[in-house]
């Protein structure tokens, strides 16, 4: 009986533990690292399991496995310019062991193609083609990491292209020196450090430097690569979790021995190239994840009261909407400085996805605009929000005709034919609402 009823206790507090970290979480509105941690992990799984991450992680393998012979080619023309090319090739085999054979015919078809680079229209028409392959890559990496933040606007094409070449040029080069780096330090501890102490110190040091720089590769990326303001603390603990799973993919696939045999055994010389689309698609899929922690992480108090702005009523939601309309023009009219959505949000406390979202309605219906540079499209979900017309034409009923009319309407020919008394009345009842708030100003409410 005694342990009947330890089960049944034990039985509740997880399913009471399951309800409050599915849905219960986003009520606890306290700031805690127990709370956020909950959170974090609700949000990233829940994003993980409607974002269709396998789908993409597929297309951008399909992408990848046709832009590594231009990227390599990129790296290794200016690593060779340099005088580094053996260099980098070694540093490549480091940094991918589980892909060595893949590398291996890659290094020979870029071979090839530095051959040929030199060599009639190629010059410039293979040139073009091998930067538009990789600029490809990365813009819809670029894509689906703004897709991941909720982000509806691009980088200009001016910015992607200056961006993307930065990091093709930039990579190799950090490439270079880590290589020198190692190659400085293991002389260095050479002179330092008794023989016997040497190697594995310096194989300890070094495996330890890969999952650094694996680190900072992947927080990097979560920091630079999306169209929006990413905090470095966010990135790190990302990059830090996505890093690791990447290393912990490498190991698997090293020391899988048994499994590559059997690949040997069935795709006999082409085996590397089922091992190559599997370990891409893992990879891609490890960082698509932890762009999803870096995510959830930033954003926890912008899904709080997520359940109640799904189902908000339409009357709610128009005097939220007026509300902020109303705290706008407020702040026009006393002359403090205009705040984008999250401004408001966290100034205000108020919850980040219905600001945002009667922001957009307010910008669809007219009502106020953001404050943009001429000429600048980047960042836009972060600029500012100011009125956009003078003070006076701000009456509660101008309000309230815009919200309720912008859109599309009467496209139903049939509908005052069929319900002649519902479309008279209700028009009735609108028109007495809109000229009994005609003359109420939103800055004196």
């Amino acid at each position: 009986m005694a342990l009947k009823d330890t089960y049944e206790r034990i039985s509740q507090r997880l399913i009471n533990f399951w309800d409050y970290a599915s849905e219960g979480v986003w009520a606890d509105h306290r700031d805690t690292p127990k709370v956020n941690i909950i959170k974090t992990i609700n949000l990233a799984v829940r994003t993980f399991m409607s974002s269709d991450l396998q789908n993409k992680a597929g297309a951008l393998t399909y992408q990848t496995l046709l832009a590594i012979v231009p990227a390599l080619a990129l790296l290794f023309a200016i690593g060779r310019g340099f005088g580094f090319g053996n260099l980098l090739q070694d540093e490549l085999l480091k940094y991918f062991p589980s892909q060595r054979k893949a590398l291996e015919i890659a290094f020979s078809f870029v071979d090839s193609t530095l051959a040929q680079a030199s060599e009639g229209i190629f010059v410039g028409v293979g040139i073009v083609f091998l930067l538009w392959t990789i600029i490809s890559l990365l813009s819809n990496v670029e894509l689906i990491f703004n897709q991941v933040w909720n982000v509806q606007v691009d980088r200009s094409f001016t910015r992607k292209v200056v961006d993307y070449l930065a990091i093709c040029i930039i990579l190799p080069i950090l490439m270079i020196c880590s290589g020198g780096l190692q190659i400085l330090m293991s002389s260095t501890i050479q002179h330092l450090l008794p023989y016997d102490f040497i190697t594995p110190l310096l194989s300890g040091l070094f495996d330890f430097m890969s999952v650094v720089f694996a680190w900072l590769f992947f927080a990097g990326a979560y920091m630079l690569i999306p169209n929006a303001k990413v905090k470095l603390k966010n990135a790190l603990i990302a990059g830090v979790i996505a890093g690791t799973a990447f290393q912990a993919l490498q190991w698997l696939f090293v020391s899988g021995q048994l499994y590559v045999s059997k690949y040997n055994a069935i795709y006999g010389s082409f085996s590397f190239l089922p091992l190559l689309l599997i370990w891409m698609q893992f990879s891609w899929l490890i960082c698509l994840a932890g762009a999803l922690v870096c995510h959830a992480a930033q954003n926890i108090a912008m899904y709080s009261y997520s359940r109640h702005v799904r189902d908000i009523s339409v009357s709610y939601r128009i005097e939220v909407t007026v509300s902020l309309l109303s705290l706008i023009v407020k702040r026009f009219k006393a002359d403090e400085a205009p705040l984008n959505a999250d401004g408001i949000s966290s100034t205000y406390r108020l919850p980040w996805r219905v600001v945002s979202e009667s922001i957009n309605t307010l910008i669809k219906a007219g009502l106020v605009t953001r404050v943009m540079p001429e000429g600048e499209r980047d960042m836009v979900n972060q600029l500012p929000i100011q009125p956009s017309m003078s003070l006076d034409h701000y009456t509660l009923g101008f309000v309230l005709e815009r919200l309720t009319n912008f859109g599309e309407s009467d496209f139903v020919e049939t509908l005052p034919t069929l319900f002649p008394k519902v479309v008279s009345e209700m028009d009735s009842l609108r028109d007495t609402m809109l000229k009994s708030a005609s003359t109420t100003l939103i800055v004196d409410l």
